[in-house]
């Protein structure tokens, strides 16, 4: 696993201006039915992403049925009486588009990417898989497998994966994060296609669902065609899950993940709150701020004091999302040197954890990075496909697409002030999970036959 890093070039007023272009060059419609359809244009090239997004993903899941939005993901595309698995892929690649699909502990995406010219194809695939999917015993089988071995290729067999998911599975016990988007092995072992159809009857409805187009589009085209498609689709009760909130923590955890691996590594997590948890709205966005000050680059912090100067950590690095639906974790992470151990790299970033809490970050300082971070966040979306993505990623977390349009000024405004509460108010030892790799050598036919006389 990768913590999602913060960085990028500052590029001046023409990015500041790009991005802030949102809001007027974007509209929504709420069909009868619920489905809410969001349109952005962008006349840059005659291409158009048509991206579905269904309110449902890991975070609705409950012990035994974990993985199976994932495992429905996979499912969508097995077909249909009007569009066959087979139709449905000779369809698409005869028009040149791209498309795929996506799960989240927030949602489920599908999505094309074509000539605008062929956006009606995207909504009539779109609109008969809501309703209409097929779902065999034999499809249900041979996919389940493949989720099996993405797991196993993915996390089981991927130790920073697996320190990542276990750190998140010990730092929330009663969260809707504390389980996998993969979902747990003994899970996925024992989901049934009836789970499946249950699942796909309980949330794939229109009055859930998100319908977001980016490109060289008409809006009101647009619109016209979204109604001829989905407005037939009758809406269904569609009740949330229960609430599962996260109880106080009471003090550090510490877990520790033995795997074969060349190398140790530490993952901390602290848990924070995001866009519509924080108490004072301000707050996730100094943490974004406060992400970039430590890994912003070359010259941020971590970089700078813990691989280049000290020459604790071979890397070393932050992240932090403030779009999800429920609070979730600050992660520092770090890969010690080769000649240093897992304690001396943890320790290094406790020190620069508490000099963040102790003195204010300079004006410059403070400048360069939110520079950076603003530069990176208009850089991601440059394209099409992640203007998409944003959008359904707020309408997902129940912030809504304009939401977006306030990132820019939000970070601009700011404080050295209010990056010292947040690194003092949410990194702290009552909200930190520790999760180490201790790195296991692979076991040679020597050691294999060591292992197997030792467990007779």
């Amino acid at each position: 696993m990768k913590v999602i890093k913060i960085a990028g070039l500052w590029l001046g007023l023409v990015l500041f201006c790009h991005a802030q272009a949102g809001i007027d060059h974007t509209h929504e419609r709420v069909l009868d039915n619920g489905l809410k359809v969001i349109v952005k244009e962008d006349h840059r090239a005659p291409v158009v992403v048509s991206q579905i997004w269904y309110r449902v993903g890991s975070a609705q899941e409950h012990n035994g049925i974990t993985g199976i939005s994932h495992l429905l993901e996979h499912m969508m595309f097995k077909g249909t009486e009007k569009y066959p698995a087979e139709e449905f892929t000779s369809a698409l690649a005869e028009i040149g588009a791209r498309d795929n699909a996506f799960t989240g502990r927030d949602y489920t995406a599908y999505f094309q990417v074509m000539g605008r010219e062929h956006l009606e194809l995207s909504f009539d695939i779109e609109s008969d898989r809501m309703t209409n999917l097929i779902l065999t015993q034999e499809d249900f089988t041979s996919e389940r497998e493949v989720v099996k071995e993405e797991r196993r290729l993915r996390t089981d067999d991927d130790p920073n994966a697996l320190v990542y998911e276990q750190l998140s599975a010990a730092a929330f016990t009663s969260s809707p994060y504390h389980h996998p988007v993969i979902g747990w092995m003994n899970d996925l072992e024992h989901l049934e296609l009836e789970d499946l159809s249950r699942w796909y009857q309980r949330w794939y409805a229109p009055n859930n669902a998100t319908l977001v187009v980016v490109g060289d589009v008409d809006p009101e085209a647009v619109f016209d065609l979204a109604r001829k498609y989905f407005s037939a689709i009758e809406r269904r009760p569609v009740r949330d899950s229960k609430p599962r909130v996260e109880p106080a923590q009471a003090g550090p955890r510490r877990i520790k993940v033995k795997a074969v691996a060349k190398l140790p590594y530490v993952l901390l997590g602290y848990k924070a709150p995001n866009l519509t948890t924080a108490e004072q709205d301000w707050e996730p966005y100094a943490l974004s701020v406060l992400s970039g000050v430590l890994d912003g680059g070359r010259s941020a912090r971590l970089s700078k004091h813990l691989v280049r100067e000290k020459e604790l950590a071979a890397s070393a690095g932050a992240g932090y999302h403030l779009y999800t639906r429920y609070p979730s974790l600050f992660l520092l992470e770090a890969i010690p040197a080769l000649q240093h151990g897992l304690d001396a790299v943890e320790q290094a970033l406790y020190a620069e954890i508490r000099a963040l809490q102790e003195d204010l970050v300079s004006e410059q300082e403070l400048a360069r990075v939110k520079a950076q971070v603003i530069a990176s966040e208009v850089y991601a979306q440059d394209s099409i496909r992640a203007q998409a993505g944003l959008i359904g990623r707020l309408e997902s977390a129940g912030l809504g697409w304009r939401v977006m349009d306030e990132y820019i000024p939000r970070i601009n405004a700011v404080s050295a002030e209010q990056v010292r509460q947040v690194a003092r108010r949410y990194l702290v030892e009552d909200r930190l999970t520790v999760s180490e790799l201790e790195p296991l050598q692979a076991a040679g036919p020597a050691r294999e036959a060591e292992l197997t006389d030792a467990a007779h």
